[in-house]
Order: C-alpha cells, then structure tokens, then sequence
C-alpha cells in the first residue's frame, strides 16, 4: 500500500533537488526520506529517481508517474481544506431527528426561521417520538427528552429545568373532577404514551415532604405525544407532558394544569451528537438559536 509521507518525499525531492533538500522541509533524517522513496519505488515495481552522491534526476517512469503523485497530493489537501472549511462555515446538509408534539407544535416554525437565516444549511427532518439508533441510522442530531442512556453521547442542554405537568381538558375535570392528590389519579382516565413497546403508566410527583410514583390506566394509550396531547385537548382524559409540550394549550385555556402543589418528574431537553467532533459550527448554531427560542418562549406571558 502507498504512504501518503512516500508520495510527499518523492514530490518534495524533485521540487528541491535532492533527498537531503526534502528532508529538511519536512523536518526528519536524509536516511529516512531515502527509506520512503525505496519503499514507494518496491510498492510500484519502478525506479522513480536516479540519484547519486551530488545529484537527483527523474527517470523516464518517474516522470510519467510524477504528475499523478502531485495530482493525489493536492485532491488530499483538497479533502482536508473541505473538511477544514466545513468545519467553520455554516452551511451543508444536516439530518435532524426531533420529537413528535414539540416539533410540530414549536419545533418546526424555529427551524424554519434558522432555514431562512441560514440559506447553505439543507435541512432532513426526522419527526417521532421512538428513540433513534445514532449509529446506525444516518442522524447527525436528535432532539429528545431526558438525558440519553448511551453515556458515549453528547446531550447538549436545550431547556435543563423542564418538568412535565398534569393537564387535563376543563371540560374533562367538570365531569369528572380535579384530582387533589397523586392517588386520586387511579380513578382517572390517564392517556398513556409508550415507547418501545414501554407504557409510561408510572407517573411520579414530588411534594414538599414526599416522592409518590402512581400506577395509572386508562383506555388509550399512544406511540404519538401529539396525539395524546390532542386526546387531552379533546377532553378524553387526563395526560403527563413535558410542559413545552402543553404550554400553548395552557396559556389558551385549552388545557388546565393540576397537582400544582407537586412537582413533576424531570424531562430535560437535549439536543445530543455521537460525538463531539461531529458538533459542527451548524449544530453549534441551531443548539444557540434553539436555546434561545426556548427560553423566550417560556418567558412569555
């Protein structure tokens, strides 16, 4: 197999008229530059230069194969200044995977507007709630709830305090009444989501005093939190949603929240890469702007 030093040593010697010449631009022994032009002469099965004690020339297959070796050298450098460059533009194509509710209801108009701010970025969204495999599915980020199991991940925090809340129609609590305490919750219908074949049927509440997990059910359950939502809004029951989720149904009366007096579980926002080397300047972008938007919109009266 060809080294890519060999090749360099080989173009350098020509364009500096000796071995010791290259030797010294890329700063290692005469020896070893004369080991890498032997090397690359045995892997092509040609003598490329005809060198002597004084002298360097190029024979007539080394000349033949000198514009190949230079052409090689400069596509590489090409591929690196591309990478180099993309690495600090913003622009390019980005596989986004966001989830259901939150990036048809909010998501979807914010990246709209980073799409108009940013016309070189080319945007492939990914809308649902199941959780992705990053490594095996081409997915550059994903936008999800909780922080992820993989600890190899990077979770970049997009909202760190979000919390989720119990909602329910106003019209579904005057039938059916406002639970005062967790427990009242097992004679309600709760709209469940589940993911992975997981039904999200325990629900947690943490009080001033205590931490109650209740084990609800109910006659709908979905792998969809839009649909859910949208469940609720119909008044078909009682749901748990990340607040982000149900803060525009709320703040229109659409939803009502209850157990105010307890704190919902915990359900962080995270925009999350494979690693970080793949947080390129547009991730970085639309992890601000996200963020951003984010803590706007929470501000809102």
């Amino acid at each position: 197999m060809i080294r890519l030093d060999d090749l360099s040593i080989f173009v350098l010697a020509v364009d500096n008229g000796s071995l010791s010449a290259a030797a010294r631009v890329l700063n290692i022994a005469p020896a070893a530059a004369s080991a890498g032009v032997k090397r690359l002469e045995a892997e092509l099965g040609a003598r490329l230069l005809a060198r002597s004690t004084r002298s360097l020339a190029l024979t007539q297959e080394g000349e033949r194969y000198l514009q190949h070796a230079r052409r090689a050298l400069s596509d590489l450098q090409a591929g690196q200044d591309a990478l180099a460059l993309g690495r600090q533009a913003i622009g390019g194509e980005v596989s986004l995977s966001i989830p259901s509710d939150l990036g048809r209801s909010v998501l979807a108009g914010w990246l709209d507007d980073f799409l108009a701010e940013h016309p070189a970025v080319a945007l492939h969204v990914r809308i649902s709630d199941r959780l992705v495999d990053m490594f095996r599915q081409r997915v550059d980020a994903v936008v999800r709830y909780g922080a992820p199991d993989d600890s190899s991940l990077v979770a970049l925090p997009l909202a760190p305090d979000n919390r989720r809340v119990l909602c329910a129609a106003p019209a579904y609590f005057a039938r059916h009444g406002v639970p005062q305490t967790p427990d009242d919750l097992q004679r309600h219908n709760c709209l469940r989501l589940a993911l992975s074949d997981t039904t999200h049927d325990q629900w947690t509440f943490h009080g001033k005093a205590d931490t109650q997990v209740v084990r609800v059910t109910g006659n709908r359950v979905a792998d969809d939190g839009e649909l859910v939502r949208r469940w609720a809004v119909a008044g078909h029951g009682i749901a748990y949603k990340s607040r982000l989720d149900v803060l525009a149904d709320l703040r229109a009366g659409h939803l009502r929240a209850a157990l105010t007096d307890w704190q919902g579980e915990a359900a962080p926002l995270h925009l999350i890469c494979t690693h970080r080397l793949a947080l390129s300047p547009t991730l970085m972008r639309l992890r601000d702007v996200l963020r951003e938007r984010i803590a706007g919109y929470l501000a809102d009266a």
